[in-house]
């Protein structure tokens, strides 16, 4: 189960917001194709490596692609928002089920930890009153 994985230069993992550029062939003729989406699952080692991106078509349909590493086609993968620290998973199935809303506390949790700790100031304690009678 991995977490992280590479393509040529790029490394990108589970959470992470990726473009992915494909070559496609259609009769004679290529043209490119990009798809946009949230990785997530990888899957298999060495060669036979794999991952799936998500995204929401029209409708709010979910669209699923696999994309083997290694194929040919495979021109190159963008990194267009980390999500990785986010993630407490390996395999985020159970994103199919929810909400755009709730999809952002991932890349929101890898924000909060991406981010240097500020040192948080303890509020002083208001002095008590006496009253004598």
């Amino acid at each position: 189960m991995a977490l992280i994985t590479k393509h040529k230069d790029t490394n990108f993992g589970v959470g992470d917001e990726v473009k992915v550029h494909l070559t496609v062939k259609e009769g004679d003729k290529f043209r490119k194709q990009v798809f946009e989406g949230m990785v997530i699952g990888i899957k298999g080692r060495d060669v036979g490596k794999s991952f799936t991106v998500r995204r929401i078509g029209a409708a709010k349909v979910g669209i699923e692609m696999i994309v083997p590493l290694n194929t040919p086609s495979l021109e190159k993968v963008e990194v267009v928002r980390f999500g990785t620290e986010g993630v407490q998973h390996a395999k985020l199935y159970y994103v199919r089920n929810k909400s755009k809303k709730e999809i952002e506390k991932i890349y929101s949790r890898a924000a909060r930890k991406n981010k240097p700790q500020e040192k948080k100031k303890k509020p002083k304690k208001a002095a008590k009153r006496v009253v004598s009678k």
